[in-house]
């Protein structure tokens, strides 16, 4: 076995911030041929969830809203009853590596800092 040079770090290298990095991970993506940002990745979530005022800008009406008989709780266990479900395509990835979707998301009409929440069947998806 031939000899390979040792690489080595010392405390100089050692010293410096130790943070723990826990932040969201936060997308932009194509929803229904609009580009959407701040879509939170919640892999504990087990809905994909559409904000009513991201719908309403999207202007597409109550037209093609599925009515559901299901509500939703919050982080706090408020109640949360969707205006409905819709199906619409989601596009992620660049150039060759992109992919569309067909999804359904729930239409709720709470604040967020978010404009969408895709959860865990969703990152399975793709």
């Amino acid at each position: 076995m031939e000899d390979t040079p040792l690489i080595q770090f010392g405390r100089a290298e050692r010293s410096g911030p130790q943070t723990i990095h826990n932040d969201a991970l936060v997308i932009t993506a194509i929803l229904a041929n609009y580009e959407v940002e701040c879509i939170f990745i919640d892999s504990g979530s087990s809905a994909d969830i559409l904000f009513g005022e991201v719908y309403d800008q999207m202007q597409l009406g109550d037209v093609s809203l599925e009515k559901v008989n299901t509500s939703l709780y919050g982080f706090a266990g408020e109640v949360v009853h969707p205006r409905g479900m819709v199906s619409l395509p989601l596009t992620m990835g660049r150039e060759t590596a992109r992919k569309t979707c067909l999804l359904k998301f729930l239409v709720v009409d709470v604040l967020s800092a978010y404009n969408v929440i895709l959860g865990r069947p969703t990152l399975n998806t793709f």
